[in-house]
């Protein structure tokens, strides 16, 4: 008996007939067919290998190697050149399923813990499960969802491709839901149809259970757009059964019963509740409607904090915007949203990690004093102060021209993290391309900028800036090719794939005749980037934070804004430019780049590449200079972006500084305004604030540190970020330390 050994060390017969076969599909895939000499050669080669292992056991490599020598010595080298080429491409395959089951293994078993996503606990059997899962996942879409050149950009770190898991399903990325329909008409889920909301209680609750099943048919956030117009009709509902209790058992009358749809738009203050008249029912309506919109509220919060409903116990990654509803009803809804952010969760009252608030600013709405709801501004900084939420949304950012100020579904608002829907150049005949609801982020790439800064002529700090513009408007066009092909895949799965959002219309303008690419098509397409600071510092040698770097990157944005409104006129689809809110791809970004280029100083010297066009974290500039820089790049953004300002935790006392450079980014034309603060909780006796390794007030180091990441906040950064955001973290510069007031 004749033995070979396998790779894998196994020893199993030998058979020369799959030396003949492999031999003989060279010979096949080379000249198309097999003849006579094909076969005469290939049991010759066959024979002797056979003589040769009589006497000695082969292994598998020796054998294809005898094989591959047989072959280069006859007149065939076009077919031994053949055999060569399928041999190399089967031990990549090999390599490729070896690297692929160690990578599933070290997740399955929480073996390397690189927490790519901050809501995501790997160290659970569902994080452990999806994650190891996503790899898998994430190599079928690279080896058969997309094109050659799409595979290429992404493996040589030039244009990522985010979220490959669940661009091999087919899933989109975010939305922003129509609450407004589903909380008044009901809707349907897999086991059950929901009946419409007839009171506040039922409306939160409806809202959580929403957001949640939404959240489960996407791979992004979820937001509502105008949450305290939203709930306005649920006030009147709650009101009006108060009222009626409070008739009978405070003024001993009997009312009759109105008409469900009259009461939603039934003012409280409504003259048919007698006010003046009837004092004791209508101040009972008013108490017993204040505490159930407080407990909405709590429970609210409460549910977005603990419904799971991803693997790796993930919370669905949720917004709310909300601030300019000037009617009692509204004014009590954004009272009670911030009240309760202030309040926080649990027995220790921790900061909300969801919902990501947003309170939107307008002029005469609420941005001065003597605006109707300035007192809510003021309660939502004293909120920002204490709890880091809630961010700010411009709704006059000049981006958002043409919304109409008497429908709230078109004013300016976002996801949290920072995508926004720019104007729909598919909008339905009577919708206003700037409405919000129903529409969200298809998906995204981002350009790593460095890389083509490396790939420009010219020695590092003096490149070739003309070529580089040429790479950069190649890789915006590669950009746009790959979103096209991600976008057709993602058109092409069923509806069933995601009944709940197809079926209850939570994606504008859906018509199952034509397909989802109806409602598809009113989404965006972002063309991302990152590190913009490191690309100008491989350029020109310094950064944008200088007029030298500040020029070339308009230039450069220049480029992003005009190449996308091509693309948007020219394939009717929404493209826009997107200043991309890397997590895990600020990380892994920069430790590609620096395998393959090595540290440089400025650029991959660090474990992180800056965001965006964000202003290096560890630069020393004040609260307003930071503004000024990044304010000349915002309005190049159409799908999104984000300016922050880091300041320490005494700001709670301060809140005169805080309203001044928050007003001041209004002034400057930001979109999205954010304010960091340490938020640092004692998990034993739950003192918040700023705080090192011991708790002030009871000494316990069993501290949670919450910081923001993404747009988002998260639970303890030293813990749940990765290496290089943790990194990224500790370096920020606290802009409020050189604070300067009454900037003009």
């Amino acid at each position: 008996m004749v033995y070979i050994t396998k790779r894998d060390g196994r020893k199993v017969l030998f058979n020369s007939q799959k030396i003949i076969d492999a031999i003989l599909a060279a010979f096949k895939e080379v000249d198309g067919s097999i003849d006579e000499y094909a076969k005469k050669k290939a049991e010759r080669i066959a024979e002797y290998i056979s003589n040769i292992a009589k006497d000695k056991d082969l292994t598998i490599e020796e054998i294809q190697d005898y094989v591959e020598n047989g072959l280069s010595s006859t007149k065939r080298k076009d077919v031994a050149k053949a055999y060569i080429l399928y041999r190399e491409a089967r031990r990549k395959h090999r390599m490729a399923n070896t690297t692929l089951i160690q990578n599933f293994k070290e997740k399955l078993l929480a073996e390397n813990l690189i927490n790519q996503n901050a809501n995501v606990d790997e160290s659970s059997f569902g994080g452990r499960k999806g994650e190891a899962t996503s790899i898998v996942m994430k190599q079928y879409a690279l080896d058969y969802c997309m094109s050659e050149k799409s595979r290429k950009n992404h493996l040589e770190n030039r244009i990522y491709i985010h979220d490959l898991d669940s661009y091999a399903v087919g899933q989109h990325n975010c939305l922003s839901i129509p609450f407004d329909e589903l909380l008044a008409n009901g809707f349907n889920t897999r086991q059950v149809d929901i009946r419409p909301a007839n009171s506040l209680r039922t409306a939160f609750q409806l809202l959580a259970v929403i957001f949640q099943i939404q959240s489960l048919q996407q791979f992004g956030g979820c937001s509502a757009t105008h949450l305290d117009w939203t709930m306005v009709p649920y006030v009147r509902k709650s009101f009006y059964k108060h009222y009626i209790n409070g008739l009978k058992y405070c003024e001993g009358i009997t009312p009759i019963n109105k008409p469900n749809k009259l009461i939603a738009k039934l003012s409280i203050q409504d003259s048919w509740y007698a006010p003046d008249i009837y004092k004791k029912a209508y101040k009972y309506a008013m108490d017993m409607t204040k505490k159930e919109l407080e407990q909405s509220v709590e429970g609210m919060y409460h549910n977005l904090n603990s419904l799971q409903s991803r693997s790796g116990n993930q919370l669905p990654f949720t917004s709310i915007n909300y601030g300019t509803c000037t009617l009692l009803e509204g004014r009590m809804v954004i009272k009670a949203l911030l009240e309760g952010s202030i309040k926080g969760t649990g027995k220790f009252h921790k900061t909300s990690i969801f919902p990501c608030g947003i309170f939107q600013l307008g002029k005469g709405i609420n941005e001065q004093a003597g605006d109707p709801n300035y007192d809510l501004f003021q309660l939502a900084l004293k909120s920002t102060a204490q709890r880091l939420y809630p961010n700010y949304a411009n709704i006059d950012w000049s981006g958002n021209i043409g919304y109409d100020p008497n429908d709230p579904c078109t004013y300016f608002s976002t996801m949290g993290c920072r995508t926004a829907n720019g104007t729909d150049i598919n909008a339905e005949p009577g919708v206003n391309p700037q409405t919000k609801d129903g529409r969200g982020n298809i998906c995204p790439v981002t350009i790593i900028l460095p890389t083509l800064a490396m790939e420009a002529e010219g020695e590092i700090g003096n490149k070739n800036i003309d070529n580089f513009i040429e790479l950069l408007d190649r890789a915006i066009t590669d950009a746009k090719d790959m979103l096209i092909e991600r976008f057709e895949y993602i058109c092409s799965q069923d509806a069933a794939s995601a009944k709940f959002m197809y079926e209850n219309h939570t994606m504008l303008g859906y018509k199952p005749e034509e397909g989802i690419r109806s409602a598809l098509k009113h989404g965006t397409l972002a063309v991302g980037q990152i590190a913009l600071a490191e690309c100008l510092q491989l350029l020109i040698g310094c950064d944008h934070t200088t007029d030298n770097g500040m020029q070339l990157a308009k230039k450069i944005e220049t480029l992003f804004k005009q190449r996308c409104a091509e693309f948007k006129e020219q394939y009717k689809l929404n493209f826009g430019v997107y200043f991309t809110p890397a997590e895990s791809l600020c990380y892994t970004a920069c430790t590609k780049f620096k395998e393959k280029y090595g540290v440089i100083k400025n650029v991959s010297d660090k474990e992180f590449f800056t965001n965006s066009i964000h202003v290096p974290v560890w630069i020393h500039v004040t609260p307003f200079e930071k503004i000024d820089i990044e304010s000349q790049l915002t309005g190049y953004s159409s799908a999104g972006c984000i300016v922050y300002t880091e300041f320490e935790s005494s700001v709670k006392n301060n809140l005169e500084a805080l309203e001044q450079v928050v007003l001041y980014a209004m002034k400057k034309d930001i979109p999205y305004f954010a304010i960091n603060v340490p938020c640092d909780t004692c998990l034993e006796c739950g003192y918040t604030d700023d705080m090192n390794d011991t708790c002030l007030q009871c000494g316990s180091k069993h501290i949670q540190r919450l910081r923001r990441v993404t747009g988002y906040l998260t639970g303890d950064y030293k813990t749940a970020f990765n290496k290089g955001k943790q990194q990224e973290t500790e370096m920020r510069y606290k802009h409020s330390k050189s604070l300067h007031l009454n900037r003009p």
